[in-house]
């Protein structure tokens, strides 16, 4: 390719060099201001990590979640998880333990209105301790996660380029977590298993430009690395938009229909594949180019012609 060819090209990607940097700024600060939430307000720890009361009632099929959560949240003065169980009229309900048995209401009495038979099936309190354990083995879980995929990145990509794709997925963990402890919305094993997805789905953007961005590296070492970048970037912009936008309607239909106990999961979930795609195209193409990747790192070095 001539000079001439060159300059056309980079005059013509060069708006995106201004876009990438300023997304890139951006994200930093936004990540800054993230983790500083996260430290000052914490999260609202739900009933998987702190322990409670899981109570498992047969009732009228007719009747929904909806007539059962009012009638609930009222007499035990919190939030009370109604979630459907595997047959029609059959419900678990889970909210905080009473440390006052005689102050606990009693279920027949709270659902009284709803005229029906109930039967409670079985009734478990899961303890403080059992809750701080799931803490542990969930943080241990994504602690895992993270350095398969380090280790995954360095062996697949020169370690400059993987460092782009490691920031992009702790930005993108970072932003959901602060989500999560800004709201106070209640962070459950459903919200940490969306957190696992969604270091998988931001990985698969990153990989799939890191991998654009070593290929135009072989085939035209005389690029610079900024132009290299948008060229990477802007071939596979469709494809992220593509990819993206569908699986944004998917999780939004989860959202809306999923009801409650599918709230956190869909919101984590719709949270981590924005900032997904935004960092796989700012944080994930700019940070190798600052630290200096060039057509020289793939460079296949000869063997030598003795043993």
């Amino acid at each position: 390719m001539n000079s001439k060819t060159m300059n056309d090209s980079s005059q013509g990607l060069g708006y995106l060099t201004k876009w990438r940097y300023a997304s890139s700024l951006i994200s930093i600060v936004l990540m800054l201001l993230s983790l500083t939430v996260i430290g000052v307000k914490g999260f609202n720890w739900g009933l998987d990590f702190t322990g409670g009361v899981v109570t498992e009632i047969q009732i009228d099929k007719r009747i929904s979640a909806s007539e059962i959560q009012p009638l609930m949240t009222a007499a035990y003065q919190q939030e009370v998880s109604v979630i459907s169980a595997s047959e029609p009229g059959r419900w678990v309900l889970r909210y905080a333990n009473i440390a006052d048995e005689n102050q606990r209401p009693h279920l027949q009495t709270v659902l009284a209105p709803l005229n029906s038979d109930i039967t409670v099936l079985n009734s478990s309190i899961v303890g403080p301790q059992v809750g701080q354990e799931l803490v542990e083995q969930g943080g241990l879980a994504l602690l895992v996660a993270m350095l398969c995929i380090m280790g995954y990145l360095s062996y697949r990509f020169e370690w400059r380029l993987a460092s782009g794709a490691l920031f992009a997925l702790v930005h993108d963990v970072v932003f959901v977590l602060a989500f999560f402890a800004l709201s106070q919305m209640e962070f459950n094993l459903t919200v940490l298993a969306a957190i696992l997805a969604i270091l998988g789905y931001s990985l698969n953007d990153s990989i799939i430009i890191a991998d654009r961005v070593r290929e135009q590296l072989i085939a035209k070492p005389q690029w610079n690395i900024t132009d290299i970048n948008n060229l990477a970037v802007k071939s596979t912009f469709s494809r992220t938009m593509v990819t993206s936008g569908t699986t944004l309607l998917t999780v939004v239909a989860l959202w809306m229909m999923g009801g409650t106990p599918l709230e956190g999961f869909s919101i984590a979930m719709f949270i981590g594949i924005l900032t997904g795609t935004w960092s796989s195209v700012s944080v994930g193409a700019t940070l190798p180019e600052f630290l200096g990747l060039k057509a020289e790192h793939y460079v296949i070095a000869p063997l030598p012609d003795t043993p």
